[in-house]
């Protein structure tokens, strides 16, 4: 009962990132500096740890996602 209530919860935001994914990020340059990107990391994030904790670590990625922090292969814990 608790997978089914977690996976309503993500679903629209995992939707989201689909969209971005799909019809805005092939139109930007290529500008994320870890592996896997970022939203890649949102959606596994979502799946792996849930809403709060995986939108918290999905947030905590994307800040530091510029040229002063972080860089490489960086997978969801």
């Amino acid at each position: 009962m608790a997978l089914s209530i977690k996976k309503i919860l993500i679903s629209p935001f995992i939707f989201l990132v689909r969209v971005y994914q799909n019809l805005i990020s092939p139109y930007l340059p290529a500008s994320c500096r870890y592996s896997p990107t970022c939203s890649q990391y949102t959606i596994e994030a979502l799946k792996k740890h849930g809403l709060f904790k995986g939108g918290l670590l999905a947030i905590k990625r994307i800040a530091s996602c510029n040229p002063w922090g972080g860089k490489g292969y960086d997978p969801v814990p």
